[in-house]
């Protein structure tokens, strides 16, 4: 089982949205896609759940193309901002339509959920806050049990004690019943210890594709005194630097050496941190 982008591209207009995107998402696992803001990121999942029409290449999943195919799009479940309910339809009901289009929907446990985070049953979807507006389609997400599940900047709006709640039913869900989960978000930080494989997008095309504790093993940050730092880091791949007053902090693709100087310290990356230099050195190689 397994969802496919074959060469996949996206244009709107002389925007190029998507470029020969080739990526394979295998069951079980929880991947975290990210990007700055028009890296792709929307697009890809809106191609994937046949929102949006390629225009070139195609997707799979588990080898079927999603085109106008109920039976494919059957075992994804997208959780973005978009209500596709009927504006005036109360939140109990709404569930109980999900329960009726997809089979192995677990109501009672929508109705646990719901009662975990406070949310009204009885408010209609569209007089719902913003906040709970999210958890609405969040409790639907936990909920629905396809063998896809789709995050687009799930936490929208919540706070923090409700954005905890999600991420600690996410991973009780994933660890009762593994499925393919796939969380597109900005809050690196937030969701790092929880996805175990991540896909970074820029301009449409893929940097990064690996399990995310290669991508941590395979950097790490330099700090001391300038010169020292300047003279132990020539030849070696830097992604990032940064002075301030007599000392410099430097990131590296790579592993540290043994014998590493005297003065000069050695501490591991975040997923964020890593991110963040990745995207500096792609905007030194675009200004040079």
């Amino acid at each position: 089982m397994s969802i496919e982008f074959q060469s996949v591209s996206k244009k709107f207009g002389s925007t190029q949205a998507l470029d020969q995107v080739n990526l394979t998402l295998e069951e079980g696992h929880i991947y975290g896609l990210l990007g700055n803001n028009g890296a792709g990121k929307t697009t890809l999942l809106s191609i994937l759940t046949d929102r949006l029409r390629p225009n070139s290449g195609q997707v799979l999943v588990d080898g079927e193309r999603v085109k106008n195919n109920d039976e494919a799009l059957g075992k994804l479940f997208l959780v973005g901002e978009q209500n596709f309910f009927p504006d005036d339809m109360r939140v109990k009901k709404a569930f109980r339509v999900a329960d009726s289009f997809y089979p192995d929907f677990d109501l009672d446990r929508a109705m646990e959920l719901a009662k975990e985070f406070g949310l009204p049953l009885k408010k209609k979807i569209t007089s719902l806050s913003t906040g709970y507006a999210s958890i609405f389609r969040l409790v639907l997400g936990l909920s629905v049990n396809t063998p896809y599940i789709l995050f687009d900047e799930p936490v929208l709006g919540l706070d923090a004690q409700h954005r905890d709640l999600f991420y600690r039913l996410l991973i009780e869900k994933y660890s009762q019943d593994p499925c393919t989960i796939l969380i597109s978000t900005h809050l690196i930080a937030e969701v790092e210890h929880i996805v175990d494989h991540t896909i970074i997008l820029r301009e449409g095309k893929i940097l990064r594709d690996a399990p995310t504790e290669d991508l941590m093993a395979d950097t790490y940050a330099l700090s001391g005194p300038a010169g020292m730092v300047d003279q132990y880091a020539e030849g070696k791949n830097i992604l990032s630097s940064h002075t301030l007053g007599g000392l410099k902090t430097v990131s590296i693709q790579g592993t540290p050496d043994t014998d590493l100087p005297l003065g000069l310290e050695v501490s591991p990356m975040s997923l964020q941190d890593y991110f963040i230099s990745l995207q500096e050195a792609c905007e030194r190689k675009e200004m040079a």
